[in-house]
């Protein structure tokens, strides 16, 4: 029996077993899927979950059953890739045939000191619901202080404003705009949101240090009751850890086909994978659909395709809370309740196939 091994549930990981569950898996294959915890979870929205928005339980969604498919919930310590297995922390190595690494991201803290001890974070399921806890005990007239107004920023910003509006929110963004990679049409429509919503925004922000309860835009203080960091993310460190060839954000350079360009066997999908869009659901699902069919391909022993078209993403969608929405959909700006819908509709979408 082979055994192909997926690291991490995300959205490549469960796109990947939904591509060969039921009906797609050889009777000689098995599948090994490891994770630290034992369901799918809705990274997208985590901002929602950290602010009190939605429960827990609304952005998991269990993982496929099936015969041949077996799910160690553990944590990936290293790849031992020349003896072809997995180490996990305190259980036994798992050997693998092939491999798929979807380990995800962390947060940057671009050699800020003091920002990865004492700020907050969305980019794991616990680490959101620790921010959710701290989030939610302040008490009223408390600042928060996040930092990076990228989409995660503004979500998270604007999700809190709604759920506490008794809270001083405070978002820190390097640029004029926030929003730096959308149109500046669309960041004005956001700002105008913000500032309707009373959410102080601090355009051409310089973060030098952080303390605890304490920031220091270009060296100046600024007292926040909580510090939560959305600003910038790399590759796990699993990954970055490989002596492999690596982009500036750690993530792996691979081949046309999405494996390591010395091992054929290793493929890397997702946040790990060094591609020229921005790290998304979108693009892990396209990536993985790709890498089912290189499989397919090996396991029938015909060869694999020299490469694939370009995976076309649909657009980006985001949230201003329950009621709006912004984002570019067939490289059209879009904002308002229609965007706000076309989001929600999304997700329902998603966990109504994958559910």
């Amino acid at each position: 029996m082979k055994n192909l091994v997926i690291l991490g549930g995300g959205y490549g990981g469960m796109k990947i077993l939904n591509e060969l569950l039921p009906h797609h898996l050889p009777e000689d294959v098995t599948i090994t899927l490891i994770d630290r915890v034992p369901y799918h979870c809705l990274k997208t929205e985590y901002y929602a979950l950290a602010a009190g928005t939605i429960s827990d339980k609304e952005i998991r969604v269990a993982f496929p059953e099936h015969p041949r498919l077996e799910v160690k919930y553990g944590e990936v310590t290293g790849i031992d890739a020349k003896n072809q297995k997995i180490i996990i922390k305190d259980a036994e190595p798992v050997a693998y045939d092939d491999l798929v690494i979807g380990l995800g991201c962390e947060d940057k803290y671009h050699g800020v000191p003091g920002a990865d001890q004492f700020t907050y974070s969305i980019q794991s399921i616990d680490k959101s619901r620790l921010t959710y806890s701290i989030l939610n005990n302040l008490g009223p007239g408390s600042v928060v202080g996040i930092v990076g107004a990228g989409l995660s920023g503004v979500e998270l910003a604007s999700e809190l404003s709604e759920s506490r509006e008794d809270l001083n929110i405070k978002l820190f963004d390097r640029g004029k705009h926030i929003l730096s990679s959308f149109p500046e049409r669309l960041s004005k429509y956001v700002e105008n949101w913000f500032i309707r919503n009373n959410v102080e925004i601090i355009n051409g922000s310089n973060i030098t240090k952080v303390e605890e309860k304490r920031l220091y835009n270009h060296h100046e203080p600024i007292d926040c009751d909580v510090i939560v960091w959305t600003a910038g993310i790399q590759a796990n460190q699993i990954v970055r850890n490989m002596d492999e060839e690596k982009d500036q954000l750690g993530r792996l350079i691979i081949t046309p086909i999405h494996h390591l360009p010395h091992d054929e066997h290793v493929f890397i999908v997702g946040d790990c994978a060094s591609l020229p869009h921005a790290p998304s659901a979108q693009l892990a699902e396209g990536q993985a659909e790709q890498i089912v069919e290189v499989l397919k391909r090996r396991w029938k022993g015909e060869e694999p395709p020299a490469s694939f078209p370009q995976i076309k993403l649909k657009g980006v969608l985001g949230s201003l809370g329950k009621k709006h929405g912004f984002g570019m959909m067939a490289d059209r700006p879009i904002t308002g309740r229609v965007a706000r819908l076309l989001k929600s509709g999304i997700l329902w979408m998603y966990k109504f196939h994958n559910g």
